[in-house]
């Protein structure tokens, strides 16, 4: 499935659930590992284990198994690789702390020697 497609999949997804605020960011330029990342807020740990239930449901049976879901199980951050589309389901509280619109926006483009130095400070 192209990413472009899979973004609109995991959007409908998020918005079938109500997921709160979602973002999208284009990081192709930033980084190697996926095309897109999408953020989004939950109510509770119940809600956003329901926002990562229903995009693996959706994506499944699109025919795109994620490759890993990381913090389900009452975690306030929940992530759903999809490969070209990676998916950080939070709390407002961690979305508000870790940031992530912000730190990918301040990477300049093209210059990889930046996003791994981050990925290492992680």
């Amino acid at each position: 499935m192209h990413s472009d497609a899979l973004k609109t999949l995991v959007v409908d997804a998020l918005e079938d659930v109500k997921a709160k605020d979602i973002a999208l960011m284009d990081v192709s330029r930033l980084t190697s590992v996926t095309e897109w990342m999408i953020v989004a807020s939950g109510t509770s740990s119940r809600h956003l284990s329901a926002l990562s239930q229903q995009v693996v449901f959706k994506a499944k049976n699109a025919g795109v198994p994620p490759l890993g879901v990381e913090g389900e199980g009452g975690a306030e951050w929940v992530l759903v690789d999809l490969g070209d589309v990676v998916v950080h389901l939070m709390m407002p509280e961690t979305r508000e702390l870790y940031d992530l619109e912000r730190l990918w926006a301040d990477l300049p483009p093209d210059d990889q020697s930046v996003v791994e130095e981050q990925h290492r400070q992680h």
